[in-house]
């Protein structure tokens, strides 16, 4: 009997860790997100804009040239001896300048290659927001197909011992209490079923709607899942890695050169500039010119250096270089700063592995000790030394234990990939090694 009673159970976890013919892959879901999600496509667009922006700043180093032209016409009138006469003046310009010495302009240069990197860092730190979205959104909805697979587990297993309780009042071998006891506890699970069944349908809805498909069905892990603990297993090595991968950190170290480099460009206010100017005029005179009735058309052209030197502009510079010397110290806080978070929340998410691998292996024992306590109080039940409120509580107990463990399994995966996110180290390659790992491929 003992084996025809556990048989609803493994059907209804069967049928929940049986992976469809249509499951997706954590990678091949993160791909379609890349191509629907729109807070990366702003992400993107925002990437593009910055490159484009940091591309304007060779502008300064760069020769300019400039076309000008115009044309008038006018009257010409004279009383004594009487003269009446129209002509037209027609003109064109092309100018041209190369800056040779402007250490201003060359500072900015340098600070929009820095703007570069300043959007590569974004980007790479919203690629892997990305990577974590879509994996808690799948985890999400297995952990509430678990639940719901658990919670109907629990749902037949209660009904069963309903179904007892109400044989053994009819006999008279127990009080209508035990049927009752059984009664509440099953419209108990009926209400946590109708809850575990709208929160499933939920997460469902925000998987879909990140990644842009309809009815997504995530590939469900294998039971037990393999559990690797992080490599390198030294928190301080994780710490180390975040130093030249975390996109946060590159931000602020950036941030730093480019208020080091405005700092230059404020300094470059007491210094001279130096261009080299060209330029060609041709002027065309139809009919003539105020001073004679002869058309003409002249040409002229000139090559020449342009040098400035700043005197004195009522100590403006010497304010502007104080003003970026002290952005430049807030730049280097912000820096400091930024690594003293980056590496807390490095050392939380290591620990936060380390600690849910301890959880998942408690919870193992948990599991297996609420199942032998069901099969105690079972028997005990039949035999007349347990009461059915033992059996409806080891049954709460045990799917409770179940429910923990899954969830504990999905938050060490989960963990695995927000440590890589924390210290910076975070890629695509980390969720087909997940996959993989899941497929037994690992």
């Amino acid at each position: 009997m003992k084996v025809l009673r556990l048989l609803p159970l493994a059907a209804f976890l069967g049928a929940a860790f049986t992976a469809p013919a249509h499951a997706q892959s954590l990678l091949e879901l993160y791909e379609s997100a890349r191509a629907y999600d729109a807070a990366w496509q702003s992400a993107k667009a925002q990437y593009d804009a910055n490159l484009f922006r940091a591309e304007q700043a060779k502008a300064g180093i760069l020769p300019s040239a400039n076309l000008s032209a115009g044309a008038s016409r006018s009257r010409f009138d004279v009383n004594n001896p009487e003269v009446e006469r129209a002509f037209g003046t027609q003109n064109a310009t092309l100018s041209a300048s190369q800056p040779l010495y402007r250490p201003a302009n060359l500072a900015t240069y340098e600070q929009g290659k820095r703007q570069a990197e300043l959007a590569q860092a974004q980007l790479t730190a919203a690629a892997q927001d990305l990577v974590i979205r879509v994996s808690q959104a799948y985890f999400d909805v297995l952990a509430a197909q678990d639940t719901l697979a658990f919670v109907r587990a629990q749902k037949a297993a209660v009904a069963e011992q309903l179904a007892s309780a109400k044989r053994n009042f009819e006999v008279g071998t127990s009080t209508i209490t035990d049927t009752r006891e059984a009664q509440a506890r099953h419209d108990l699970v009926e209400a946590q079923e109708i809850a575990a069944d709208n929160d499933l349908r939920v997460k469902r809805l925000a998987l879909d709607t990140l990644v842009g498909r309809a009815e997504v069905q995530p590939n469900p892990i294998p039971v037990p899942p393999v559990l690797p603990a992080p490599q390198p297993a030294d928190v301080n090595a994780w710490v180390q890695q975040s130093e030249e991968a975390s996109p946060s950190i590159q931000q602020a170290r950036t941030n730093v050169e480019i208020a080091q480099l405005e700092t230059e460009k404020a300094k470059a206010g007491h210094k001279p500039t130096l261009d080299l100017t060209a330029n060609y005029n041709v002027t065309r005179n139809q009919n003539g010119s105020a001073q004679t009735a002869l058309s003409s058309r002249t040409g002229s052209a000139n090559v020449g250096l342009s040098f400035n030197l700043p005197l004195f502009a009522g100590f403006a510079v010497e304010n502007r270089i104080r003003e970026t010397l002290a952005l430049e110290e807030r730049a280097q806080a912000d820096l400091e700063a930024v690594r003293r978070n980056v590496a807390q929340a490095t050392r939380t998410a290591y620990f936060g592995v380390v600690s849910g691998q301890g959880q998942v292996r408690a919870l193992q024992a948990a599991e297996a000790s609420s199942q032998s306590a069901l099969e105690a109080n079972r028997l005990g039940y039949q035999v007349g030394v347990r009461i059915n409120i033992d059996v409806l509580n080891s049954q709460s107990q045990l799917f409770q234990t179940k429910r923990d463990l899954a969830q504990a399994r999905y938050n060490v995966l989960l963990g695995h990939l927000k440590l890589r996110q924390a210290n910076g180290t975070l890629t695509p390659e980390d969720l087909a090694r997940l996959d993989a790992l899941l497929a037994g491929r690992g």
